[in-house]
């Protein structure tokens, strides 16, 4: 009988062979198809890695508050600001000053408020319990102000409110009542508005009169703007300086 004998490149080629007929679609059906981008949430005015970071979408009463999170530029912070925007704005309206309260210390939370502004601050507060912040600060913008206000002053709050800022917040919006919830906040309170601003800086002064806190100021600053603008026309200073006097980053 004849032999049948093969080299060793002649083996390996069959081999190589024999393996792209039999296994080509057990090798194709193996290679895993690549897997989808995850959709990062900027809500607009975040960047990517800020909305991958960050954006949160919180549990409350009726639907979900969307929020960003951003801890203090140290890290750990223990003290954290809860911005709530004006009417017809959004969590976009804080952008440009989170840097600010960040560097000096604090977390941040600008929230979008679908509904009751001081329901959609409890969410908020909740949330900043869960990451392991001790104490909150409540900034408001117009109706946010008002909320604020009512939020500060509420006896079940998931943290203790070390103060409140109230910029261009009217007496009352919807069902949250600033003039009645002065009366039973004790955290320290400033309120903020610009003269020119239509009847705000009356309803600042008139909440300021009110208020029963034992540490409580008002700065009416010249100009028309309002809300969460105070900050770039001059109130970013005092707005820090009274956190730093009396709800300090380091609790």
């Amino acid at each position: 009988m004849k032999r049948f004998s093969m080299s060793a490149a002649g083996a390996a080629a069959l081999a190589l062979l024999l393996a792209g007929c039999g296994g080509a679609g057990a090798g194709a059906d193996a290679a895993a198809p690549p897997s989808p981008t995850a959709r990062v949430v900027t809500y607009g005015c975040l960047t990517k890695d800020q909305g991958a970071k960050g954006a949160v979408s919180i549990p409350s009463d009726l639907s979900t508050v969307d929020a960003y999170f951003r801890d203090s530029d140290a890290g750990g912070a223990k003290v954290a600001v809860v911005l709530s925007h004006q009417n017809g704005g959004s969590l976009c309206d804080w952008i440009p000053y989170l840097d600010a309260f960040t560097g000096a210390g604090y977390a941040v939370l600008p929230f979008t408020a679908n509904g009751d502004v001081a329901t959609g601050i409890r969410s908020a507060t909740g949330y900043l319990r869960d990451k392991g912040v001790a104490r909150v600060v409540l900034i408001g913008a117009s109706k946010g102000g008002t909320g604020s206000l009512v939020a500060g002053a509420l006896p079940d709050s998931p943290l203790p409110v070390a103060a409140v800022v109230s910029l261009s917040g009217p007496e009352s919006f919807g069902a949250d009542n600033a003039a009645t919830a002065v009366k039973r906040l004790a955290a320290p309170v400033f309120f903020a508005a610009e003269e020119h601003d239509g009847p705000f800086p009356g309803n600042a002064r008139s909440l300021h009169a009110a208020a029963v806190s034992a540490d409580k100021k008002l700065k009416i600053y010249p100009g028309a703007d309002h809300g969460a603008a105070l900050l770039a026309d001059g109130a970013l200073p005092d707005v820090q300086a009274f956190l730093a006097e009396y709800a300090p980053p380091t609790g």
